[in-house]
């Protein structure tokens, strides 16, 4: 059963779900919250940008083939990705799970702010990672604080015997 807004600030009172940092109201939708960026970008390499080598998949992790920088804003070329973050850090129980969407006044202006990391697994206590690309046929400009994404939450009808903080791999550390 997906969370209504009603059901969302629930959840936020009693601290079942918990974002850092805490949440304003306007960020709450309908059945949705609003996530904002973060000033940190990670962008390809030169060795990996525009290259017309092979990236093999299962060597290669993306911490290898690219850069942080921390800037308030960033502008992205057309077709150009670039991983962000989101400012709020998101813990979620094991009995609830979150998907994250794109926010259609900016998909209408070419942007995808997520290609298909969309789970938000139950347990997380983490800062969610986008993958940013700019479809449109002009470049961008993206800011930290931007509300660029928004996150859907769902009761599962178990909790899991997996919570991520606990058993996944690599977004435990964001």
């Amino acid at each position: 059963m997906l969370l209504s807004d009603k059901d969302l600030r629930h959840e936020i009172a009693r601290r079942h779900i918990v974002f850092t940092p805490t949440l304003k109201a306007s960020q709450i939708g309908g059945a949705s919250v609003d996530l904002t960026l973060a000033g940190r970008f990670w962008i390809f390499k030169t060795g990996y940008a525009n290259s017309h080598r092979p990236v093999d998949l299962d060597k290669v992790t993306f911490v290898q083939a690219t850069t942080e920088l921390k800037r308030e804003s960033i502008v992205l070329a057309p077709g150009q990705i670039v991983l962000g973050i989101t400012k709020e850090k998101i813990r979620l129980p094991s009995d609830i799970m979150g998907r994250l969407e794109g926010r259609s006044r900016y998909a209408r202006m070419g942007l995808a702010v997520h290609i298909t990391s969309a789970l938000v697994q139950p347990g997380s206590d983490n800062h969610q990672v986008l993958e940013i690309v700019n479809f449109a046929p002009f470049p961008v400009k993206i800011s930290e604080g931007m509300r660029i994404s928004q996150v859907v939450f769902e009761y599962m009808k178990s909790p899991t015997s997996k919570p991520y903080a606990k058993y996944g791999k690599v977004a435990r550390r964001q």
